[in-house]
């Protein structure tokens, strides 16, 4: 969505904030008749041409007039206010300038574009989000994905990153979980309803606490509920928000793979946890890794790699346990190899199964007997004890 370039006053900020609260109550928010009306353009302007019924805004704007006496937006800011709720807009310090990547997309399932303003219930300011990622998954978790998003979430929060997911049951609860077990302000949930309209119904609690320390987000007015659409609606606001959208177990028709479809259309990472093959709840997180939408990441520290600031988060080489055996030389394995395990064996017999001069092979096998590696005998040379799986 693109406005006017021209700074607005405090009055002219303050008119457009009351005309973007009557615009999400006359046309459901989203839709693209709304991100293409505002190219070049305001809210305020674009009021003015529903109360003046322009034929050009087609069925959307059909007895405008009528409907537009009916929204009262100062009232409803006002209430807002007293219960603790904010409308935040572009032009506002607050406003969260990466969804303005929502701007002219092709509109996914009728829905598209920057949201006029967002309804904020909570102490986070949206500008400081610019360290987020989208958590999102299936909701009907296995114990299993579960484990991994609250994880991941909590090793995001120690490290300064908020999660945004979507308060759902399932992979979303998880993940506001594990992130409320670090600092405060470590988690934002973006409803589909209005901000005072918990859903689900059993995440009330959850919801609350989010909006303790974090904050709860909807472009949807208060006390407006929720609809299918409207998921479709919120799921674009979860992907432009975050740096990086991370799937945890998704079916194959999955909401979160349309959040991770957002993602990949804004440019910002898309990332996929691997879940057990044949599971139907990681069909969609697998095909997000084969086709290459996305990347494989096990734990927190891959997510921080790939979307954190350059040199922030250096991954290690995954090694196995260290043995003794690692820290001998070729010539030693060779020799080590042709020490029997039963039966003594002359250091002139160990040589010649090595393929090496006996002065050669004994030097090593002295070597070995120091580590502990293998025992001298009257009749030659045996592997110690537990040598073997060393």
């Amino acid at each position: 969505m693109t406005t006017a370039t021209t700074p607005l006053s405090v009055a002219e900020l303050e008119r457009e904030r009351l005309a973007r609260i009557a615009l999400t109550q006359l046309v459901e928010p989203g839709t693209p008749l709304i991100d293409s009306c505002m190219v070049g353009s305001t809210a305020t302007d674009l009021y003015r041409r529903f109360a003046e019924e322009d034929p050009a805004l087609g069925d959307d704007g059909r007895d405008a007039r009528s409907r537009l006496a009916q929204i009262h937006p100062d009232r409803d800011l006002e209430r807002a206010s007293r219960a603790g709720f904010r409308y935040v807009i572009p032009g506002d310090e607050e406003w969260p300038v990466q969804v303005d990547r929502l701007a002219g997309q092709e509109h996914v399932q009728y829905r598209t574009g920057t949201p006029l303003g967002l309804w904020v219930r909570g102490p986070l300011l949206l500008s400081d989000l610019d360290r987020s990622v989208a958590i999102v998954g299936s909701r009907d978790a296995t114990s299993y994905g579960a484990d991994a998003a609250a994880r991941i979430a909590a090793d995001l929060a120690v490290h300064d990153f908020v999660t945004v997911s979507g308060a759902a049951v399932g992979i979303d609860s998880a993940a506001h979980r594990g992130a409320l077990t670090g600092p405060p302000g470590s988690t934002v949930a973006v409803l589909a309803g209005g901000v005072d309209v918990p859903y689900p119904l059993r995440n009330s609690r959850l919801i609350d606490a989010i909006a303790e320390s974090g904050a709860v987000i909807s472009e949807i007015a208060p006390g407006l509920p929720v609809t299918r659409y409207r998921f479709l609606s919120r799921n674009r606001i979860i992907a432009a928000l975050a740096r990086g959208t991370l799937v945890v177990e998704a079916a194959a028709r999955s909401g979160s793979l349309n959040t991770s479809n957002w993602a990949y259309r804004i440019n910002t990472p898309v990332m996929a946890v691997p879940g057990q093959i044949g599971a139907a709840t990681s069909v969609g997180t697998h095909e997000l890794v084969r086709s290459g939408t996305g990347v494989l990441v096990t734990d927190g520290l891959d997510v921080r790699e790939l979307i954190g600031d350059a040199g922030e988060a250096l991954p290690t080489e995954p090694r196995g346990p260290v043995r003794r055996r690692d820290s001998l030389t070729s010539v030693e394995k060779q020799v080590l190899d042709a020490v029997p395990v039963t039966k003594p064996l002359p250091q002139l017999d160990i040589a010649r199964s090595a393929c090496m001069h006996p002065k050669t092979a004994g030097t090593a096998l002295t070597r070995l007997e120091a580590l502990g590696l293998a025992e001298r005998f009257p009749e030659g040379w045996q592997l110690a004890p537990g040598a073997a799986r060393t």
